[in-house]
């Protein structure tokens, strides 16, 4: 069974940064894809960020374009959510995910970023304030 754990989440204030942390419970190599998730109240889950574990290759949405950057730490099964210049609307619970699904690169960044649906695990969750 294959457990993430979240870390990292707080309050800050605008402009602020945070990094949050997605510890696998076993090798993330299993994971093809993986990714990071955010749901604000009343508000569907949104994809932020995904990385390709064949080549590291990071996909964002437009909203965090420029401002959040994803990676990994294979030695420590860790992937990490760098996020700066945070705003009020970043405020949400951020969720990691992984998936045994390997299609590649590409279909890591265009199709999962996208479609929640095809990741089979995820983490309990962290929550982001950020005030104005």
């Amino acid at each position: 069974q294959v457990q993430l754990v979240e870390a990292g989440g707080g309050s800050v204030q605008a402009g602020g940064s945070l990094r949050l942390s997605c510890a696998a419970s076993g090798s993330i190599f299993r994971h093809r894809c993986m990714g990071w998730f955010r749901q604000a109240p009343d508000k569907e889950r949104e994809g932020v960020a995904t990385i390709s574990l064949d080549d590291s290759t990071p996909a964002y949405a437009d909203s965090v374009k420029g401002r959040f950057t994803i990676s990994q730490d294979n030695a420590k099964n860790t992937v990490y959510l760098q996020m700066s210049s945070l705003k009020p609307e970043d405020t949400a619970m951020y969720y990691c995910a992984a998936t045994l699904q390997n299609h590649g690169s590409m279909w890591c960044r265009e199709v999962a970023l996208m479609t929640s649906g095809v990741f089979d695990y995820w983490g309990q969750g962290t929550q982001v304030t950020v005030s104005p």
